[in-house]
């Protein structure tokens, strides 16, 4: 009889880890930043139709990177989840920890699982309140989940994707509080631009978030006009 073929489990974690991350690498970075009234969103995505962001709920947005039938699926289930837990209790009652907690069980058992390979994506979830506290907002909350289900609270500017420790970098060195959303975007086009070696043009990029003063659906984005007026105002 043959002898069946081990792989000590350390290694399988770890070459399912490698596998992983290489994938979500290959992709573009997003970078999220807060700003006083709420959270941006930005990477290069040329697409109009494949977006890497999205509303899950009303004060809830969604940023993935990495394979995009995998987050899309991801997206898509977090949307329904939302509404049925919404339409079952209520609308208050959905929130960003919850939804984070149930992206990180569902990556956590996908990795650890007898699947045939991992899911190669990263996951942020933000949630805005607009509770005004010393004359900005609280309640911003940034959840990052790990394709092996490991989640982290985030706060003031996350990176998912590629070439994270440059672009946490200059974060680190142009954040500011309480900036406006133009200013905030800026600053994301600005670290990108600087990590990619070349300017990135408006009609190249993403840019949504969240927005606390806005009317019960925070979730905006900024494209054509919106977007060249923000990144000519500074």
């Amino acid at each position: 009889m043959a002898t069946p073929f081990y792989v000590a489990p350390e290694q399988m974690m770890k070459d399912r880890a490698e596998y992983a991350r290489k994938g979500i690498a290959r992709g573009r970075a997003l970078v999220a930043l807060e700003y006083a009234d709420g959270v941006v969103f930005v990477s290069e995505n040329p697409s109009r139709s494949l977006n890497k962001t999205s509303e899950i709920y009303d004060r809830i947005g969604f940023a993935a990177v990495g394979r995009y039938n995998e987050f899309e699926s991801l997206r898509v289930a977090g949307i329904r989840l939302a509404d049925v837990k919404g339409y079952q209790y209520a609308r208050e009652d959905v929130t960003a920890k919850s939804l984070a907690n149930a992206y990180s069980q569902a990556l956590g058992a996908i990795f650890m699982g007898s699947e045939a390979k991992p899911y190669e994506v990263e996951l942020l979830i933000a949630e805005v309140d607009g509770e005004a506290r010393d004359g900005g907002h609280s309640g911003h909350e940034l959840y990052h989940i790990l394709y092996d289900g490991s989640i982290v609270n985030e706060s003031r500017f996350v990176v998912i994707g590629g070439e994270t420790e440059p672009l946490t970098a200059g974060l680190e060195s142009r954040f500011e509080p309480d900036l406006s959303k133009e200013a905030a975007v800026r600053v994301c086009v600005a670290v990108l631009s600087e990590v990619a070696g070349r300017e990135i043009a408006a009609s190249d990029l993403e840019v949504s978030g969240l927005d606390s003063t806005r009317p019960r659906r925070r979730f905006f984005r900024l494209r054509d006009e919106p977007l060249a007026a923000a990144l000519d105002a500074g």
